[in-house]
C-alpha cells in the first residue's frame, strides 16, 4: 500500500512537472520551426512573407505614430486646466451642484503590503483634497495569516478617523474577491474610486473627477498612472519612461483616435451603481480589463483623463517585472477570447463615427494577439537569411538591404521615426518624476524590449492554451 501511494506521489510529481514546462517546450518548439522553415522554403515564398510581415509591422508603427500625434492636443489642454485651477482655485461646482459622494477603495493583498501599508493610509488621509464629509476611504484587503503589529495598528488607526473603514475579507484569493466583497456591503456613495495600495493618489485628483461626472454623459474615468520609485534600481526609470508613453500619451491619443477609453485596474473611477451591478469577475487573471470589456459592451462611457493623477511603484526587479507582465499578458489573451467578438460587433458607446471604435477594439483585442507572431516571424526571418546571407555574401552585403531585401531599409527608416515621434511627445509629457535619459534610454531599447514581449505573450499564449493559471501578486518594497 505504502508503494503503490509512493509511486501515486511521484506520478503526480511528474505530472505537474511536464504540465509546468509544456508553455516553454511549445515555445521553443515554435522558435525551432519557425527559424528552420524560412531556411527551407524557396527564397520567392520567403520574400513574399517578409513583405508582408514588414508592410503589417509599419502600419502598426504608423498607427501607434499617430496616437502618439493625437494625444498632443490633451496634453496641452490637460496643462491649461492644470494652470487655471492652480490660479483661481477650486471653490464651488458649477451650477453650485453638490459634490458627489466618493468612495475609495484602497485594494491590498496585506503580507505584500504590510510594510507600505501605513503610510499609503495616512497619506489618504491627510493629502486627500476633497469634502471630508463626501469622502471615505475604504482599505479593503486579504490575508493568510494574521499580520501583526499591522493589523491592530489598522483597526486603531480605523478608530481614530472617521473617514476610513478598514475591512477584512475573509476566504479572499484575488483582488477580485476583495472589491466584491466591499461591493457587496452595500455603502452608499455616487462614484466608487478603486486604487491598489501602493498608489499615492494626486492631491486633487478626485476633484477632477467630481467635476467631470457632474458634467454627465460619462460613467467611467481613468485616470493617468505614473512611476515615483525611478531611481530605485535599474529597472525602474525604464518601467517609468513606459509608464509615461504608455498612460501619458498612448492612452490619450488612443481615446481620440478610435472615440473611448479603458479601465486599467488602478486609478479608475466608477459610477457605483454601475460597477456594483458588473462586479469582478475572479477567473479573470486581469479582471480590470475584463470589466472594462464588459462595460464597453454593455455601453459604459468610458473616457481617459490626463489631469487625474496617481503615483505608483514600479517592480524593482527583472523577476517580479516579469511575472507581473507575464500574468497581464495572459489575462490579456484570456478578455480577447472571450470578448472580442461581441465588442467589435457592439463598438463604444461613446463612438460618434461607429467605425472608429469598432476598428479599435478589434486592434486592441485581436491584431494585438496577432502581432507577436507578426513581430518574432519578422526576426525569424532575418535570423535565416542572414544565416544564409554569410557564407556567400557577409556581414555587409546582408546590412545593405536589412537582411537582403528590397526596400527594407526604407520601412526600417519609417518605423525609426516613428519611435523618434513617438518618444519625443513622451518627452514633453513626462511625469515629475520621470528623468529625460530614462525615456531616451526606454526608446532605444524598446525594439528589443518589444522583441522579448513578443516571445513572453507567445509563451503565455501557450500557458492559456493548457490551462496554466497562478496568481502571483507583485512585489512591494518599503524604500520609497
Amino acid at each position: 500500500m505504502g508503494s503503490s501511494v509512493g509511486m501515486g506521489g511521484q506520478m503526480a510529481k511528474l505530472s505537474a512537472f511536464v504540465y509546468g514546462w509544456t508553455p516553454m517546450i511549445l515555445l521553443a518548439s515554435y522558435c525551432v520551426i519557425s527559424f528552420f522553415f524560412y531556411i527551407v522554403i524557396p527564397p520567392i515564398l520567403q520574400a513574399v512573407l517578409f513583405y508582408i510581415y514588414l508592410v503589417l509591422q509599419t502600419l502598426t508603427a504608423l498607427s501607434v505614430s499617430t496616437e502618439a500625434l493625437q494625444s498632443v492636443r490633451p496634453s496641452v489642454k490637460a496643462r491649461r486646466a492644470f494652470r487655471k485651477a492652480a490660479k483661481e482655485g477650486w471653490g464651488e461646482t458649477e451650477g453650485g451642484k453638490q459634490w458627489p459622494r466618493i468612495d475609495v477603495v484602497l485594494v491590498a493583498y496585506l503580507p505584500n503590503e504590510k510594510d507600505i501599508i501605513m503610510r499609503q493610509l495616512r497619506y489618504a488621509l491627510r493629502e486627500i483634497n476633497y469634502p471630508a464629509d463626501k469622502l471615505m476611504i475604504n482599505l479593503v484587503y486579504n490575508t493568510p495569516k494574521p499580520i501583526e503589529p499591522v493589523e491592530s495598528e489598522l483597526r486603531e488607526l480605523e478608530k481614530s478617523h472617521a473617514r476610513l473603514r478598514v475591512i477584512k475579507v475573509p476566504n479572499s484569493t484575488s483582488k477580485a474577491d476583495n472589491i466584491n466583497h466591499y461591493l457587496s456591503l452595500d455603502f452608499k456613495c455616487d462614484i466608487i474610486t478603486l486604487y491598489d495600495t501602493d498608489h499615492y493618489p494626486d492631491p486633487n485628483a478626485l476633484r477632477w473627477v467630481a467635476r467631470r461626472f457632474l458634467q454627465g454623459g460619462i460613467d467611467i474615468i481613468q485616470g493617468r498612472c505614473c512611476v515615483y520609485n525611478y531611481d530605485e534600481t535599474w529597472l525602474t526609470p525604464l518601467v517609468a519612461a513606459e509608464f509615461d508613453m504608455i498612460y501619458g500619451v498612448m492612452h490619450s491619443g488612443r481615446a481620440e483616435v478610435q472615440g473611448y477609453g479603458f479601465f486599467g485596474g488602478s486609478n479608475g473611477h466608477w459610477n457605483a451603481s454601475l460597477l456594483k451591478t458588473l462586479g469582478m469577475q475572479k477567473h479573470m487573471l486581469t479582471e480590470d480589463i475584463d470589466s472594462s470589456m464588459r462595460a464597453i459592451i454593455s455601453g459604459a462611457r468610458i473616457e481617459y483623463d490626463l489631469k487625474v493623477l496617481s503615483y505608483e511603484l514600479a517592480p524593482e526587479t527583472a523577476p517580479a517585472l516579469t511575472k507581473q507582465r507575464m500574468r497581464w499578458a495572459q489575462g490579456w489573451t484570456q478578455v480577447a477570447f472571450r470578448h472580442a467578438l461581441p465588442a467589435v460587433r457592439r463598438g463604444a458607446y461613446s463612438d460618434d463615427n461607429g467605425w472608429r471604435s469598432r476598428l479599435g477594439l478589434f486592434q486592441l483585442l485581436v491584431y494585438r494577439e496577432a502581432y507577436f507572431y507578426i513581430n518574432t516571424q519578422l526576426l525569424f526571418i532575418l535570423l535565416s537569411s542572414l544565416v544564409l546571407a554569410l557564407p556567400h555574401e557577409g556581414l555587409k552585403a546582408w546590412f545593405t538591404n536589412f537582411g537582403g531585401f528590397a526596400i527594407a531599409m526604407w520601412a526600417l527608416g519609417i518605423n525609426l521615426i516613428c519611435l523618434f515621434v513617438t518618444i519625443c511627445i513622451t518627452l514633453k509629457n513626462r511625469s515629475n518624476f520621470t528623468h529625460p535619459l530614462g525615456i531616451i534610454a526606454f526608446g532605444l531599447l524598446a525594439p528589443f524590449y518589444y522583441s522579448i514581449v513578443s516571445f513572453m505573450s507567445i509563451f503565455c499564449h501557450f500557458r492559456e492554451f493548457i490551462k496554466f493559471e497562478k496568481w502571483n501578486p507583485t512585489a512591494r518594497s518599503n524604500k520609497k
